[in-house]
């Protein structure tokens, strides 16, 4: 049987510190990357400067055939393929627009009292991460929300109502 040609988003590690250029060598061989970043304001004992800080620390996405899995995985920097069960595991397309959305939109809402228990599976019901699931982890104050994002397992602090949320059956 001959490999898929059907392009899928995955989940790639890199070494600490190094998804910037990782993501640079992917985008030099032909392959789709995705590395979304956050502007943060850092703070030094002489200055304070914006810089652009990847939103899931050594994470990068690569949207690949099966064909081309083994040179994504070869580039320097990648340490492994994100799996379960010794099999690569996608991530829905649906999933990678809400985290685009997410960080081209930045948004700051208004918070309603919606109380979830963790463990809930969530669903973002309107807005820009409209259809993105995952596992709630905490909520921390009024607006602040983290959910367990599904396919990397990989946690992400959102700056969304819980008045936006659902919680939605196994």
């Amino acid at each position: 049987m001959f490999p898929s040609r059907e392009k899928k988003w995955y989940a790639l590690y890199t070494k600490s510190r190094t998804e910037k250029k990782v993501y640079q060598l992917l985008w030099e061989k032909g392959i789709e990357a995705y590395l979304p970043l956050l502007k943060t304001l850092k703070q030094w004992s002489d200055r304070k400067k914006w810089v652009e800080e990847p939103l899931f620390r050594s994470y990068i996405f690569i949207r690949i055939s099966e064909r081309e899995r083994l040179d994504a995985i070869r580039t320097d920097g990648v340490v492994r393929m994100i799996t379960f069960q010794g099999r690569p595991v996608s991530i829905p397309d649906k999933q990678i627009e809400a985290v685009r959305a997410y960080i081209n939109e930045g948004e700051d809402r208004v918070e309603k009292e919606v109380q979830f228990e963790r463990g809930n599976r969530v669903e973002v019901t309107h807005g820009t991460l409209q259809g993105l699931q995952g596992i709630m982890v905490e909520t921390k104050g009024k607006k602040r929300v983290m959910v367990e994002i599904e396919g990397i397992g990989e946690k992400i602090m959102l700056n969304i109502p819980k008045s936006s949320l659902k919680s939605i059956q196994p």
